[in-house]
């Protein structure tokens, strides 16, 4: 059962569930979901993802889950807040690949940004994609993400390289009309 945190049309943000180690362990091994992560390189086994789901629990980290089935779909959260600063990196994965394209990423991070702003009073939030990750680009500059720079060629998979988009988002952005 997972509990109705931040609640949306599409899906709700509930607090992680360390009993679904298995699902993320099965996701994070897939290499069409992990090509567009930075664990495409790394093995996870199930008990490694439990330890790193405990960590994420801890945090503002949430498992995104359809509202309509109650069916664990990925997750999202943040990287290093800073509070001082107000600032911090956010990052999502939909593991449920029969979810991809429904709009489901951008309700999520919505949820997210918004709880951000009026709750954690955070101002300025980053995200990382690669140059490839056109379906993501596009999802993140709906919901009011600027790209601010390119880290050239810092990655190199498939024996090729790419460049580390960076892209950020204030509350200006998020809430204009």
């Amino acid at each position: 059962m997972y509990i109705k945190k931040l609640v949306g049309k599409k899906c709700y943000l509930s607090p992680i569930d360390i009993n679904d180690a298995e699902k993320y362990a099965t996701w994070l091994n897939d290499l069409e979901i992990t090509q567009y992560l930075t664990l495409a390189t790394s093995v996870v086994p199930v008990d490694g993802e439990r330890e790193a789901l405990q960590r994420l629990s801890k945090d503002h980290n949430y498992a995104i889950v359809d509202a309509a089935t109650d069916k664990l779909l990925g997750n999202v959260g943040f990287i290093d807040v800073n509070h001082i600063h107000r600032t911090a990196e956010i990052g999502i994965f939909i593991g449920e690949k029969t979810c991809w394209n429904k709009g489901y990423g951008a309700e999520a991070l919505s949820l997210l940004l918004d709880y951000a702003y009026k709750y954690l009073n955070l101002h300025s939030i980053l995200l990382r994609t690669y140059s490839f990750n056109k379906r993501a680009i596009a999802c993140y500059e709906k919901i009011g993400f600027q790209k601010i720079g390119e880290i050239r060629q810092g990655l190199v998979t498939n024996l090729q390289y790419h460049n580390i988009v960076l892209m950020d988002i204030l509350p200006e952005d998020f809430y204009k009309e």
